[in-house]
């Protein structure tokens, strides 16, 4: 589905104006139409004599994990994979004519199926996959000794954090390299969050891979927000790109064309300008740095978000200096004349070349 959907991309941008607004309609439904045979086809020849069992198998698995707050969705996502599924067989059991307008019709109403499938599927093959016996975690005693260890070094600066993930329980795991005073490093395991009190060490180990091995496997992970799809995605907004509006300014001879520049650059709405996105840019992030849960999460979330207010304060500043420089209506002086070309005359066809220099003799040295 990724290799589809990015063919399709490739094809769709070629319908759009600059602005990324669609032009040639008819040439962006053919491929949306050639993508959703494709998408069809390749659930029909891969996925569809194995999902009943992957599911079933994900089920399964999900019933032995112990309970936390993730699986109840879980067990919904499952259920509403089990019903596209349904779906796109019973639609796929009775085909329309190869070619028709029926065809293409199945094939349109069976396409957010197809893509419930290519943006959820992983976290039923993860589910399906959750049968790993990982290793006894430290004693009580032994624990408590390596976590002052960790402390200490992170403490010192010499506690450098690798990766992290989440494991059935809920429990945030996270790989570091604790570097000793003999300058060896040991990869721990840390549970909880490496920023906030009461994180504990629960294994060490030699290297990564070794570490991967005995811990638990991570659980898929969450989403910022649970109605996007990767694999459908809205119209996009029109967009002045922000190298024209460069370009603009470096054409431009009054203050008016320079004023409307910037106010392109500074407007809200469907067609917002660069400043805008970029305070919703911020605001996203900001909003993915608070959903993270931990204390670098949170304080990195309120930086982005005063960046956001600064950005928001700044872009009404340039929109009212826009405005009072087009309130000008100045010119540019003509002092300011461009530079004409330097173009070099080309030579006539019958020029004969000039010859080359004689060549310098070396005179030769005699012992």
């Amino acid at each position: 589905m990724a290799v589809i959907d990015r063919e399709t991309e490739t094809t769709l941008d070629t319908t759009r104006d600059r602005f990324g607004q669609t032009v040639h309609h008819h040439a962006a439904a053919a491929a949306r139409t050639r993508r959703n045979a494709a998408a069809v086809e390749a659930y029909a020849a891969y996925l569809a004599p194995h999902a009943t069992g992957l599911l079933d198998a994900a089920r399964s698995n999900l019933d032995e994990l112990p309970p936390a707050r993730h699986t109840t969705a879980w067990r919904t996502l499952l259920d509403a994979l089990a019903a596209s599924h349904a779906e796109i067989i019973r639609v796929l059991g009775r085909p329309a004519a190869p070619g028709s307008a029926a065809e293409r019709e199945q094939h349109q109403t069976l396409w957010p199926h197809l893509a419930a499938w290519a943006d959820h599927s992983t976290i039923a093959s993860d589910l399906a996959d959750q049968h790993h016996q990982p290793e006894p975690e430290l004693a009580a005693e032994e624990a408590q000794r390596w976590t002052q260890k960790a402390q200490a070094a992170q403490r010192r600066g010499e506690l450098d954090l690798i990766e992290s993930w989440y494991i059935s329980d809920g429990r945030r795991i996270t790989l570091a390299y604790l570097v000793e005073e003999d300058t060896s490093s040991t990869v721990v395991a840390l549970a909880g969050d490496p920023d906030a009190p009461g994180w504990q060490v629960i294994g060490h180990y030699a290297h990564e891979y070794a570490a991967g091995q005995a811990l638990p496997r991570p659980v898929p992970p969450g989403v910022l927000r649970p109605d996007i799809s990767h694999f459908n995605r809205p119209q996009p907004a029109p967009e002045v790109p922000l190298q024209e509006l460069l370009q603009d300014l470096a054409e431009a001879r009054a203050a008016g064309d320079v004023s409307e520049t910037l106010l392109t650059a500074t407007q809200h709405g469907h067609d917002a300008g660069p400043m805008v996105r970029l305070q919703e840019l911020l605001h996203r992030a900001s909003h993915f740095a608070g959903a993270l849960e931990s204390v670098q999460g949170r304080q990195i979330a309120a930086r982005l978000d005063a960046l956001g207010r600064q950005l928001d304060f700044l872009t009404r500043e340039v929109k009212d200096a826009a405005e009072d420089l087009g309130a000008t209506v100045a010119v540019l002086p003509p002092h300011r004349i461009p530079t004409p070309p330097r173009i070099r005359p080309r030579p006539a066809l019958d020029t004969t070349p000039p010859p080359p220099p004689p060549r310098a003799t070396t005179p030769a040295h005699h012992p």
